[in-house]
C-alpha cells in the first residue's frame, strides 16, 4: 500500500470514528434514561426480593425467604388464579374482537371511518374515567341490570359486588377497551397484503371464508404474533381497572398480581416481600414469552 492509499484509509477512519462518535453522543440520553429509570430499579428490586426492607428500617438479608413464604401464600395463589383467568379470556377475545372489527371495517363500506374512530376512541379514554363509567353502569340499579330486567331476567349478576362475576366484569370491561387499539394493528396488517392473493385464490373459487383461512390468517400471522405478545405482556400488567372498579374484591375475587403488588408494597410496607412477586411476575411472562417466540417458527410466515 503506498503512502497516498495510506492517507486516504487514515482521514477514512477518522471520519468514521467521528461519526461514530456523534451517534453515541444522541444515543447517550436515552441510555443514561434508562440505566437510571430502568436497569438500576430492576436490579435493586431484584436485590430487595431477597431482604425484607419495609422502607423504614435498616435492609437485612433474607436469603430465599421470600420467595419459601410466596408459594405457600394464599394471597399469592389467588392473584395468580385470577391473573391466568383474566390473561386467558382477556387475550383471546381482545385479538379475535381485534381481527374481526378490522376484517369488517377493512371493506370500503358507508360509515367505516365512524366506525374505526368509535371502536378506537376507548384506547383514547383514561382507564380511570373509563373504569368509573363502567362502575356506574355495572351496579346493581344500573342501565346493564335495568336492561336484563327489561329482556326477562328477574335475578341478574350483581357484577361488580359477587366475588363470581367480579373478576368476569373486569375483564368484558378490558376488552372493550383494548380491543380497538388491536383492530388498528391488524388493519396495518391487512393492508399489506398483496390483492393479487385473493383474486388468484378468487379464480381458483375460493369462498369467503376459504380465502380468510387460507389467505388472509397466515399473511396476518406475523402481526397477530406481534399482537399477541403486546396483549400479553399487558394482561399481566393489569392494574387501574382492578384498582378503580373493585378494589380487588369482593374479598381476593378479583385481586391479581400487581395490584398485590402495590398492595404490599405502599399499604403493607413489606418492599421486599412486594420485590418478590414482582420477580416472579418478571420470570412468568419472560417464560411465556420465550415460548411464544420459539412457537412462532411453526405458525409465523414472514
Amino acid at each position: 500500500m503506498d503512502a497516498k492509499t495510506l492517507k486516504k484509509c487514515t482521514k477514512r477512519n477518522k471520519a468514521e470514528r467521528r461519526e461514530e462518535f456523534i451517534a453515541y453522543l444522541f444515543l447517550l440520553p436515552n441510555m443514561i434514561g434508562f440505566v437510571i429509570f430502568t436497569l438500576i430499579p430492576v436490579v435493586w428490586g431484584l436485590l430487595l426480593s431477597f431482604t425484607n426492607y419495609d422502607g423504614f428500617s435498616d435492609v437485612n438479608f433474607t436469603g430465599l425467604t421470600n420467595f419459601k413464604k410466596l408459594f405457600t401464600d394464599g394471597y399469592f395463589i389467588t392473584s395468580l388464579k385470577n391473573n391466568i383467568f383474566y390473561t386467558v379470556f382477556s387475550v383471546f377475545f381482545t385479538l379475535l374482537f381485534g381481527l374481526l372489527l378490522a376484517v369488517l371495517l377493512q371493506k370500503k363500506l358507508k360509515g367505516s371511518m365512524i366506525f374505526k374512530t368509535i371502536f378506537f376512541f376507548p384506547q383514547l379514554t383514561s382507564s380511570v374515567a373509563f373504569g368509573i363509567i363502567f362502575v356506574c353502569l355495572f351496579r346493581g340499579n344500573g342501565p346493564i341490570n335495568g336492561a336484563l330486567q327489561a329482556l326477562g331476567l328477574a335475578n341478574p349478576p350483581k357484577w361488580l359486588t359477587s366475588t363470581e362475576w367480579s373478576m368476569i366484569t373486569i375483564t368484558i370491561v378490558s376488552i372493550i377497551k383494548n380491543m380497538g387499539y388491536y383492530m388498528v394493528l391488524f388493519l396495518a396488517g391487512l393492508q399489506t397484503i398483496p390483492v393479487d392473493l385473493y383474486e388468484a385464490s378468487s379464480l381458483d373459487g375460493a369462498s369467503g371464508w376459504k380465502q380468510f383461512k387460507a389467505v388472509t390468517l397466515p399473511m396476518l400471522s406475523p402481526t397477530t404474533f406481534l399482537c399477541s405478545i403486546m396483549c400479553l405482556i399487558n394482561s399481566f400488567k393489569v392494574f387501574d381497572l382492578v384498582n378503580i372498579m373493585t378494589d380487588g374484591g369482593p374479598g381476593r375475587s378479583s385481586n391479581v398480581l400487581v395490584y398485590r403488588i402495590y398492595q404490599e408494597a405502599f399499604v403493607n410496607y413489606k418492599f421486599g416481600y412486594a420485590s418478590t412477586y414482582a420477580v416472579v411476575l418478571f420470570l412468568i411472562v419472560f417464560v411465556i414469552t420465550m415460548i411464544q417466540f420459539r412457537g412462532q417458527k411453526k405458525w409465523v410466515n414472514y
